[in-house]
């Protein structure tokens, strides 16, 4: 799905691109998840948002090296909601999204081809309205060295392009850093065999 450590995700919600068919409504939202506590959250407050709908079917992917992803039909006949909303998710290459597709029935059976066309349009929309935006999957270090190794550090960290997301600079100095994965190795070995530099895995 995705390259070696390169993935795709969201970075806002969308909100409500609406979807119609033989006067039902369909809904479709998107929100940036990293956890299940967060999906069951946004869940929630949809619910109370939008009480008066018949079903709120979803589907969600997380993870960039191991994927967890579920789909729910929400009383809609069995694959004909959750499924079609994560097929979606799959065609944009997307993770780290819930999508939720919120139906207002029309009085009208869509059967159950209609129904997967409903939901997975609604999913498409919500996703189309959404920014995506390419991550790189990270390795995240601890170096640990003397004050006086501190420009010979920072020079490296700079000729290699690595981010520093934390720093304690004091006569001992700690930096976080975070490498791309595929560089993550060579970062490692260098600072590894730096005299005066301690390197370990966050």
């Amino acid at each position: 799905m995705m390259e070696n450590d390169i993935y795709k995700t969201i970075t806002k919600p969308a909100q409500g691109e609406l979807f119609k068919d033989k006067n039902s409504k369909f809904y479709g939202f998107t929100f940036p998840v990293a956890n299940e506590e967060q999906i069951k959250q946004h869940l929630e407050e949809l619910k109370k948002e939008h009480y008066a709908a018949r079903h709120w079917c979803y589907a969600y992917q997380i993870g960039t090296e191991t994927i967890h992803y579920r789909a729910n039909d929400d009383g809609e006949p069995n694959n004909s909601a959750g499924m079609p909303i994560y097929g979606q998710i799959q065609s944009f290459e997307v993770t780290n999204i819930l999508i939720v597709v919120i139906r207002y029935y029309g009085g009208v059976k869509l059967g159950v081809g209609g129904l997967i066309n409903a939901y997975r349009t609604g999913a498409q929309l919500a996703i189309e309205a959404s920014k995506i935006v390419e991550r790189t999957i990270n390795r995240d270090y601890q170096l640990k060295f003397e004050y006086k190794n501190m420009s010979k550090v920072m020079r490296l960290l700079k000729e290699n392009d690595v981010e520093i997301i934390n720093q304690t600079l004091e006569l001992n100095c700690l930096l976080e850093i975070s490498v791309r994965k595929s560089h993550s190795s060579k970062v490692f070995d260098m600072f590894d065999q730096f005299f005066g530099v301690d390197i370990k895995e966050l």
